[in-house]
């Protein structure tokens, strides 16, 4: 069909996305894309749950997670559950924790007894829709000034607010840490911080910091583990013109493609 390269096989151990080890949409704070799958048959055994949702630091496989979860109380449906529909903020939530953390997400929406999808389904799926495409509309460190504390020859820090992830900055090979500030043309109110690897390169970000200028020093504002191919965090509403990022550790170089700021509604209240 000419389809087949496009086509990925999903099991518990892959062999091209793994279950993240719930139904529920929510990918680990930490999720590595590697995976070992020694000791372990397809449909037959699979590791822990916990490891699914997380991965292996070092494991042997690129097999990243998927999240799957179903926009109803189940799989199929059921006309006593219309009123039980995921709302389109609920869906948001769900992407944030597990697009957000670096995974891909299948979200189940079954058909009607006509074979259509339901009214209700469908409202949800055009609510979530508009609070996706609202909530990153507008990057507000888009052409931010960027300076970082080491760079590899041709891979300028600029890159990271060009807004285009295939341009990438990267460090020299031996070098594993780095500080990177961004700086906007103005103080700007923002709660959202999104940050993408550029994947294409592996995935080697271990840990994180993002900190905030308060006017005279940078304060600390959050953190993290993994990035992957995406990571979004929330923190609570700022107003200033810059930001550092830290990479604190790091397996290789870190080679990132972009560095993202939005100022969107909070989803961080469920989905932990």
């Amino acid at each position: 069909t000419g389809f087949a390269e496009e086509a990925l096989i999903f099991s518990d151990i892959g062999p091209d996305i793994r279950w993240v080890g719930n139904e529920k949409g929510i990918a680990g704070t930490t999720n590595w894309n590697l995976l070992d799958t020694a000791g372990f048959e397809r449909g037959a055994g699979a590791p822990p749950t916990d490891t699914l949702n997380r991965g292996n630091i070092n494991g042997k496989s690129w097999i990243p997670a998927e999240c799957d979860v179903s926009i109803r109380p189940g799989w199929f449906y059921h006309p006593n559950e219309d009123s039980s529909v995921k709302s389109g903020k609920e869906l948001m939530r769900i992407f944030m924790s597990s697009v957000g953390r670096g995974a891909n997400l299948l979200l189940n929406v079954p058909p009607d007894r006509r074979g259509l999808i339901s009214a209700a389904d469908s409202a949800a799926l055009m609510a979530f829709k508009s609070l996706r495409e609202s909530s990153f509309s507008k990057n507000l460190a888009l052409r931010a000034r960027v300076t970082a504390s080491t760079s590899r020859a041709g891979y300028l820090p600029s890159l990271l607010t060009d807004g285009f992830r295939f341009s990438h900055w990267a460090t020299d090979k031996s070098i594993t840490t780095c500080a990177i500030e961004l700086e906007m043309d103005q103080e700007k109110e923002f709660n959202t911080i999104l940050l993408q690897e550029f994947i294409e390169a592996g995935q080697r970000v271990e840990a994180f910091t993002v900190e905030v200028w308060d006017g005279s020093n940078y304060v600390p504002l959050t953190s993290g583990t993994t990035i992957g191919y995406k990571r979004i965090l929330q923190f609570p509403r700022q107003i200033s013109s810059k930001i550092r990022v830290t990479i604190t550790e790091a397996k290789a170089s870190p080679v990132l493609g972009e560095i993202q700021l939005y100022n969107c509604e909070d989803y961080t209240q469920l989905h932990q």
